[in-house]
């Protein structure tokens, strides 16, 4: 069983950056795709990034893309996301979440565990 922690997370100004980590427990873990999932205050679970279990591949959703770069360390059990040019409706609670393939998804059921969330709270 793979236990994941998130941590990065803040209050950022419009436009600044955050880097959220998400360290995992367990041996598995390089074979393991790594997905970001944001769930905002409302509003439903959204596909944010994904990664391979080695790192090679990687998939974003189109609000990100281009301002949002998924990575891992797997020498150090941890992914990371890097969140640029931030905007108000970025903010949400972001979940780091893993699966038992190594292979990339979009989709929430899809991953077998999560993370409790960290919060990113973006001001205008």
């Amino acid at each position: 069983q793979v236990q994941l922690v998130e941590s990065g997370g803040g209050l950022v100004q419009a436009g600044g950056s955050v880097r959220l980590s998400c360290a995992a427990s367990g041996r598995t873990f390089s074979s393991s795709a790594v997905g970001w999932f944001r769930q905002a205050l409302g509003k439903g679970r959204e596909f944010v990034a994904t990664i391979s279990g080695s790192g090679g591949t990687s998939d974003y959703a189109d609000s990100v893309k281009g301002r949002f770069t998924i990575s891992r360390d797997n020498a150090k059990n941890t992914a990371y996301l890097q969140m640029n040019s931030l905007k108000p409706e970025d903010t949400a609670v972001y979940y780091c979440a893993g699966r038992s393939r190594w292979t990339l998804a979009r989709r929430a059921d899809e991953y077998d565990y999560w993370g409790q969330g960290t919060q990113v709270t973006v001001s205008s």
